[in-house]
C-alpha cells in the first residue's frame, strides 16, 4: 500500500481537516490546526507530505520520527500540530487496514467509557449559573469555565471578587456533586494566581487549569504551595520534551496535551505513559472538530491515567458549525449520564462526511482569536 495523495479542507468554524489517500482505495482522516493559525499550519503539512507521498502509511512511528527528526528546527505550536494531523490519518489508515480500531493496535481498551465536560460561559464569563444548571439537566456532571477577564500582572481586589462571584454561582446552581474546571487561560500572572487559586478553595473545583503561562511553569510551584486544588496544564505543551520538566518538578496534578497539536496519537499516547509513571492525571485538551476527539478517545481507551475528556459540543466558539455536522454517524459521540463510548469502528471509529466537508470549505471565513488591551492601552493575555 502506498500514499497516493492528500488533501486539506478549511471548514467553519475554525478547522482545518486532512485527507490521506491510498493506491488500495483507504483513507485516513486527520485535523492539524492551531486556531486562528490554519493556513501557516496548512503550509506545513504541504511540506510535510512531499516526504510521505509514495510512502507506505503503515510504518507510522517512523514516519514520525522522520518529521520530526530530519528536520534541524523542530517542535512548537506550527510543525507539531502540522505532524499531529498526519499522524492522525495514518492510525486512521492502519485501523481501517486491519479492519480495527486503533485503540486495538496499541495494545487494546482498558475503559468502555470516559467521562466528559461541558463547557459554559464564553470568553467572558458572566451568567453562567444558569448555563451549568442547563447542561447538567442536560446529563453532563462536569462543566468548564474561563475564570477571569483579563488581569495585570497586579490588579484589583474586585477583580478577584467578581471571578469567584461567579464560580460561587455556578457551585450553588449544580450543587457539590458535579465537577467544575476553572480555566485561567493563561490570563493570570502569578502574583494574582496565588491569590485567586487560595480564594477558590471554598468551592472545591475539580482543577484550575493553566493559572499561568506554560512559559511560566516554574511559577507552579510557588502556586501550588498556595492551594490543595489540583493544578492542569499542557494544551500549550507540544511534545515529551516540554512535559519533562513539569511532570520532575512534581507540581502538576493533570496534564492536558492536544491531540491535535502535541504531535497526534503518537506522540500524546507517551507523553500519557510519562505522566503515569509521575501519578499524573490525562484529561486531553480538545476544543477542536470531531476528528481531534475521535483521536483523543482512541488515546483515552488505552491510557490508566485518563479520567476525563474535553470537547466542543455547543462551545462558544461553534457559532456556524458543530462537531456532529461533520460526521455520517451522529450516535457515535452520543453522551448518557456524563460519560462517552469509546469508538469502536475501525481506524478513529468515524466516518467524515465528505460531501458536507468539501461543500463547507468552498467559503471560510478565516477565524482569529480577539485582541484584548488593558485599560492602560496595553496588550493583555486572551
Amino acid at each position: 500500500m502506498k500514499i497516493t495523495s492528500f488533501e486539506l479542507f478549511q471548514v467553519p468554524p475554525r478547522w482545518l481537516f486532512l485527507k490521506i489517500e491510498t493506491d488500495e482505495g483507504i483513507t485516513g482522516w486527520g485535523e492539524p490546526v492551531i486556531e486562528g493559525r490554519a493556513h501557516s499550519v496548512k503550509a506545513a503539512v504541504e511540506e510535510l507530505m512531499e516526504g510521505l507521498v509514495g510512502e507506505d502509511p503503515l510504518p507510522i512511528e517512523d514516519h514520525w520520527n522522520k518529521m520530526y527528526r530530519s528536520g534541524f528546527y523542530r517542535g512548537g505550536p506550527i510543525l507539531m500540530s502540522a505532524i499531529a494531523g498526519i499522524d492522525q490519518a495514518l492510525w486512521d489508515i492502519k485501523g481501517k487496514y486491519y479492519n480495527a480500531p486503533v485503540y486495538d493496535l496499541m495494545g487494546g481498551k482498558c475503559r468502555d467509557t470516559i467521562k466528559v465536560y461541558s463547557w459554559i460561559g464564553g470568553d467572558r464569563p458572566a451568567e453562567v449559573g444558569q448555563a451549568a444548571k442547563e447542561v447538567v439537566g442536560a446529563g453532563f456532571t462536569a462543566v468548564k469555565m474561563n475564570g477571569t477577564e483579563e488581569l495585570q500582572y497586579i490588579d484589583s481586589l474586585e477583580k478577584i471578587d467578581e471571578a469567584v462571584s461567579r464560580i460561587a454561582a455556578v457551585r450553588e446552581a449544580v450543587g457539590n456533586s458535579v465537577g467544575i474546571g476553572i480555566d485561567f487561560h493563561g490570563r493570570v500572572h502569578k502574583p494574582m494566581a496565588k491569590i485567586l487559586a487560595k480564594e477558590l478553595e471554598a468551592y472545591r473545583p475539580m482543577f484550575i487549569e493553566e493559572p499561568v503561562l506554560s512559559q511560566n511553569n516554574e511559577a507552579l510551584k510557588e502556586i501550588a504551595q498556595h492551594t490543595y486544588i489540583p493544578i492542569a496544564t499542557g494544551e500549550r505543551m507540544f511534545s515529551r520534551w516540554d512535559f519533562k520538566g513539569v511532570l520532575a518538578g512534581g507540581y502538576v496534578d493533570i496534564i492536558q496535551p492536544d491531540l491535535s497539536h502535541a504531535g497526534g496519537i503518537t506522540e500524546t499516547k507517551k507523553i500519557a505513559s510519562m505522566a503515569e509513571a509521575y501519578d499524573v492525571a490525562l484529561a486531553p485538551h480538545c476544543p477542536l472538530g470531531p476528528i481531534a476527539l475521535a483521536a483523543c478517545l482512541q488515546v483515552d481507551a488505552t491510557s490508566h491515567n485518563a479520567f476525563i475528556q474535553e470537547q466542543s459540543l455547543g462551545i462558544h466558539y461553534n457559532q456556524e458549525n458543530d462537531i456532529l455536522d461533520y460526521i455520517k454517524d451522529r450516535s457515535v459521540f452520543a453522551y448518557k449520564d456524563g460519560y462517552v463510548k469509546i469508538p469502536d469502528g475501525p481506524g478513529l471509529g468515524i466516518e467524515i462526511d465528505e460531501e458536507y466537508v468539501r461543500e463547507k470549505a468552498k467559503d471560510v471565513k478565516h477565524w482569529r482569536n480577539p485582541i484584548w488591551r488593558h485599560q492602560d492601552g496595553s496588550i493583555a493575555e486572551w
